[in-house]
């Protein structure tokens, strides 16, 4: 088979740029170096814009049936004990108006039955020697039981990462430091824990939160705990290292305040930590998503939710420009103004990204003097009023809608583009379509689940000109909104993203638009 696409790593973050490429019609063959399909999971939570992006492909219902979409937190402020459910936030325009605890390892499992089923099986203990970017293709060599074999291809897609060797090979630069603290992760059997119990927050004075969840990943409690580093240099950063011994576990439970004892401790290990983004996504025919293209601690649970926001980022797009109108000479299409968005668009967002989670990391696990004051002192004494901010149900959304990547927009992208005349009172061209309950000439329903197919899609108001070009494009789905007023024009990106909006027919910038982005009608065959 004919491979364009060539993903290495098969994390969240590769599997789902394989499954959105492959979704909109690019060849596509998954390598992963680990031979195993188990490893402990690191990530705990989808957001809702993860949910989101990962419907069109036809998994976010999967993986709702393993996730727990109601998740009760106790949070211990010394002796204040808040609980809180994280569920029917006051987020209208989205399906997914709640948190969900979910363990890495089964959101793989569901990303790689949906390949497996589409054709394209990850090819395990297959291992990336070198890459290289030869102008007109790339070129990869892999190492696996079958021997050492040489790859030509059109784009290679590094997710293979903090140590990324695609990054490497690409000679893309790391900005970044390590951090002065690092994650602690066990799965433990505890005594001493509310029956039933949800996730245990344990706010501390020496550079913690403690979290404590029930996932039941080869025992019943996942604990999480920050403290300051140990100095041992093992292991990869932002991978399981070095095991931690049960007794300073037991330590870690008990300065956090929680009579809870271990009775089976399962697997341990130290997570070495640091905060940083690659100097540029994309050299030539390579690319870097996810872990190898920035890390961040994990406060706000950003990693995987941030790699899969990458990799749904730039699967269409090397769909596009692996099979798009590029052999068409006159059909205007230039492949790098596509791929070049996606560094300029996924890159600015994971610096805004750092910024948060960094302060947020400051915040809850800084063994400085004055985070530690603020958790071990000020914490407890606004304890007592945290059940009223919890209560605002409006504040919490806004949070949740900052944390979950809800705000994230495009807007300075070469990709969004304003019509002529502007459309007034509809999400600018960069911003996230949200959802609602709309009309196509029957009855009402969710806007997205319209758009959870394939391409491109202009949504047009009422009273709208048909844009009768964009009707002969395979990759473009027409849909006219008859519970929406007016004569404009909204083309949403495979990603839910508007790219394009007028305020009236405007055709040519449309038909430009899609040429753009490489959704025209392929041009004519001339005689």
């Amino acid at each position: 088979m004919t491979v364009e696409l060539l993903v290495v790593g098969a994390g969240p973050t590769g599997l789902s740029i394989a499954l959105q490429a492959h979704h909109h019609g690019a060849r596509v063959r998954v390598v992963e170096r680990r031979p195993e399909t188990f490893r402990p999971s690191s990530a705990l939570i989808l957001h809702p814009r993860t949910l989101e992006v990962l419907r069109p492909p036809g998994v976010t219902d999967a993986l709702l049936e393993l996730a727990n979409t109601a998740p009760r937190v106790d949070l211990h402020l010394d002796t204040h004990v808040t609980a809180t459910a994280l569920t029917d936030l006051a987020l209208p325009d989205t399906a997914f108006a709640h948190l969900s605890l979910i363990r890495q390892t089964d959101v793989e499992a569901v990303l790689t039955r949906a390949l497996e089923g589409r054709g394209v099986p990850v090819g395990r203990g297959t291992e990336l020697l070198a890459a290289e970017d030869r102008g007109k293709s790339a070129r990869a060599v892999l190492r696996s039981s079958h021997g050492v074999e040489t790859l030509r291809c059109p784009y290679v897609a590094g997710c293979d990462g903090p140590d990324s060797v695609v990054r490497n090979c690409a000679g893309v630069g790391w900005r970044g430091r390590p951090y002065a603290e690092e994650v602690v992760l066990a799965k433990l059997e505890a005594n001493g824990m509310p029956s039933g119990a949800g996730a245990q927050v344990f706010a501390g004075r020496q550079g913690l939160l403690l979290f404590l969840f029930p996932l039941g990943e080869q025992a019943t409690w996942r604990l999480l705990a920050t403290r300051a580093s140990a100095g041992d240099t093992r292991g990869s950063v932002g991978q399981p290292g070095a095991v931690v011994p049960e007794a300073e576990l037991q330590r870690l439970l008990s300065d956090a305040g929680t009579d809870a004892w271990i009775e089976r401790l399962a697997w341990s290990a130290r997570v070495p930590l640091r905060c940083g983004i690659a100097r540029r996504f994309r050299r030539g025919r390579l690319f870097v998503a996810g872990d190898a293209a920035h890390n961040y601690s994990p406060a706000t649970g950003q990693g995987m939710n941030a790699g899969i926001q990458d990799a749904v980022n730039l699967g269409w797009k090397l769909a596009f420009a692996a099979s798009g109108p590029a052999n068409g000479p006159t059909s205007g299409f230039d492949a790098d103004v596509l791929l070049d968005s996606y560094d300029g668009e996924r890159r600015a967002a994971a610096y805004r990204r750092l910024l948060l989670t960094h302060t947020s990391f400051w915040a809850e696990a800084s063994t400085g003097r004055l985070p530690s004051w603020l958790r071990a002192v000020a914490a407890p004494w606004a304890a007592p009023v945290v059940p009223a901010l919890l209560g605002r149900r409006r504040l919490v959304a806004e949070a949740v809608r900052l944390i979950s990547q809800l705000r994230v927009h495009y807007r300075r992208s070469a990709l969004s583009v304003e019509g002529t005349p502007p459309l007034r009172g509809a999400p600018r061209p960069g911003d996230r379509l949200p959802d609602a309950a709309v009309s196509t000439g029957g009855p009402p329903e969710e806007l997205h689940g319209l758009l959870a197919r394939p391409g491109v899609h202009p949504l047009l108001q009422r009273d709208a000109l048909p844009p009768a070009d964009a009707l002969a494009a395979d990759r473009v789905t027409v849909l006219r909104l008859s519970n929406s007023p007016g004569r404009g024009w909204v083309a949403v990106r495979p990603d839910g993203h508007v790219g394009f909006r007028c305020g009236a027919a405007d055709p040519a910038g449309l038909a430009g638009w899609l040429s753009l982005i490489g959704a025209a009608p392929s041009p004519p065959v001339r005689p």
